[in-house]
C-alpha cells in the first residue's frame, strides 16, 4: 500500500506531528470527518517522510509562488503539471491544493516547515536536493527568475543545509534542464550542445574520465528507486525518471560529439 493508503486505509490516518502535521491536517482533515483515527508514524519511517515530503514540496511551492507579490498562471501550471504527472486521485490532488494555497498565506510558517523538513529527512542528501530541484523548476516556470524569488530559494536552500556554491549550482543545472527539455527542433547542434554541459553541470574541458564520474554521480542522485526508498513519494517517481532520461540525454550528446 502507498504512503496515502497508509494515511486514510485501514480506519487509521497516519499522520505527522508538528507544523508539517498541523498543514496537512488542515488540508486532509475531511479524511478524518469520516470516523477514522489519527496515528502518528515512527520518525524515520518511510511512508512519514513520503508525507513530510509531499506536504512540504507544495506548501513551499506555495509561498514561492507568492514570494514576488503575485501568484503567475505559469506558476500555478507548473503546480499543477507535476500533480498530473504523479497522476494524483481526487482526493491526494484536493489536498495538494489546500497546501499549495496555505503556502501563500502571509502567516505560513516557512522556517518551521523546513526545520522540521529536514529533521524528518535526516541525512537524506538525495531527497532533500530533489525537492530544491522541483522548487527551483517551480520558480523558473515563468521562464525567469527575479531577485526576489532567487534571494527566497537560497534561504531555503541555506535552511536545508545546502552550501551558496551547492545553491547556485543547482539553479544553473535546472535552469539548463528546463531549457534543453523544451529547445526547439531548430536548434542548432552547437547551441544544444553547450546546453548538455550545463545540464550535467561541466564545462567543455572536462576530461572523458571526470564527465563519466559525473554522469554516475547525477544518475545515482536521481535513481528512482533509491529515491524512493529515502522517502521521495512513489508518485512522484515521473519525475525522477524524467530527471535520468535528461541527464542521460545530455551525456549521450556529449560522448557522441566527442567521438
Amino acid at each position: 500500500m502507498s504512503w496515502w493508503g497508509k494515511i486514510i486505509g485501514g480506519g487509521f490516518g497516519f499522520m505527522l506531528g508538528g507544523p508539517l502535521g498541523a498543514l496537512m491536517g488542515m488540508a486532509a482533515g475531511h479524511q478524518f470527518d469520516k470516523g477514522l483515527h489519527a496515528v502518528d508514524l515512527e520518525p524515520g519511517n518511510t511512508e512519514r517522510v513520503q508525507l513530510a515530503f509531499f506536504t512540504a514540496t507544495f506548501s513551499v511551492m506555495g509561498y514561492l509562488a507568492k514570494v514576488d507579490g503575485k501568484v503567475s498562471r505559469s506558476e500555478i501550471q507548473m503546480a499543477e503539471n507535476i500533480m498530473a504527472q504523479m497522476n494524483l486521485n481526487a482526493s491526494q490532488r484536493s489536498t495538494a491544493i489546500d497546501l499549495f494555497n496555505q503556502g501563500k498565506q502571509d502567516d505560513f510558517p516557512l522556517d518551521d516547515i523546513l526545520l522540521q523538513f529536514k529533521q524528518e529527512c535526516h541525512r537524506r542528501t538525495n531527497l532533500l536536493q530533489m525537492f530544491l530541484e522541483i522548487l527551483i523548476a517551480t520558480a523558473y516556470a515563468d521562464n525567469k527568475l527575479d531577485k526576489t524569488e532567487h534571494e527566497a530559494l537560497q534561504y531555503i536552500s541555506r535552511n536545508i543545509g545546502f552550501s551558496a556554491a551547492q545553491f547556485e549550482r543547482l539553479i544553473n543545472m535546472v535552469s539548463a534542464q528546463q531549457q534543453y527539455s523544451q529547445r526547439p527542433a531548430t536548434a542548432s547542434p552547437k547551441a544544444t550542445l553547450s546546453q548538455a554541459y550545463a545540464v550535467l553541470g561541466v564545462d567543455r574541458e572536462i576530461s572523458d574520465s571526470s564527465l563519466k564520474k559525473t554522469y554516475r554521480r547525477l544518475m545515482s542522485q536521481h535513481h528512482p528507486d533509491k529515491l524512493v526508498a529515502k522517502g521521495l513519494p512513489e508518485e512522484m517517481i515521473k519525475l525522477a525518471n524524467e530527471k535520468t532520461a535528461e541527464i542521460k540525454s545530455a551525456y549521450d550528446l556529449i560522448k557522441n560529439s566527442r567521438k
